[in-house]
């Protein structure tokens, strides 16, 4: 298994270093957060994750009550792209991943929340040709709010169980990422090799027939 960590605002500033000598060996770092706010910590974590060797990623705070999923995803990319042309890069490198963290509902009903997110994670595929994970609680997807989100991975927080050992929610048979710790820092897990990480973050053009199903799958039903 690989340790891995997740960051936001909230740390302020991380020792990258200090955290790979720890044995952190992917990380996940808060980008943005609905129509517009950006963490002003994103790029420093970015290349400081870049810097200790450490897989990272970027993830987006969804609000499905704000302005619609696509004008989300594309904040979302621009801000992770210039966090990559400010380390001297301007685009996503191969294994960089991106994820959607869906926690809220914002006063919607369950199937609009899905809706959005299905649109949102569209969107990002469109555009990057990686598919993100999808970080959720247990309660909340059971309640319906990630319906249809199932050909994703599941970065799923349920911590209080054993490490590597939480219950999957419907609709996923299987988890990828577990967060099973808040303290001293949000603590994940990955049951998995680097090399099979990495990958969540391959690049990948898909074919004309596959694109055109990506974005049915993020219409309305």
């Amino acid at each position: 298994m690989l340790n891995g960590i997740d960051v936001s605002n909230w740390q302020r500033r991380v020792d990258w270093r200090a955290q790979a000598e720890r044995g952190v060996a992917f990380a996940f770092a808060k980008a943005t957060e609905g129509d517009d706010f950006v963490d002003k910590w994103f790029e420093r974590n970015w290349e400081g994750m870049r810097e200790n060797w450490i897989v990272r990623g970027a993830y987006h705070f969804a609000r499905p009550g704000g302005k619609n999923p696509e004008e989300q995803a594309l904040h979302f990319l621009r801000t992770v792209r210039r966090a990559c042309a400010a380390s001297g890069r301007p685009g996503l490198r191969h294994g960089d991943l991106l994820a959607l963290d869906l926690e809220t509902n914002d006063r919607r009903e369950p199937h609009e929340v899905a809706r959005f997110a299905r649109r949102w994670c569209a969107a990002v595929i469109e555009r990057t040709g990686v598919r993100p994970f999808v970080y959720t609680h247990y309660a909340f997807a059971r309640e319906g709010h990630c319906d249809g989100l199932d050909v994703l991975p599941l970065w799923l927080a349920a911590p209080g169980y054993p490490k590597g050992e939480p219950p999957v929610p419907e609709p996923w048979l299987t988890w990828t990422i577990h967060q099973y710790a808040n303290s001293p820092v949000d603590q994940n897990v990955f049951d998995g090799t680097r090399g099979r990480l990495v990958r969540y973050g391959k690049r990948r053009r898909r074919p004309a027939k596959a694109r055109r199903r990506d974005r049915r799958a993020g219409r309305d039903k």
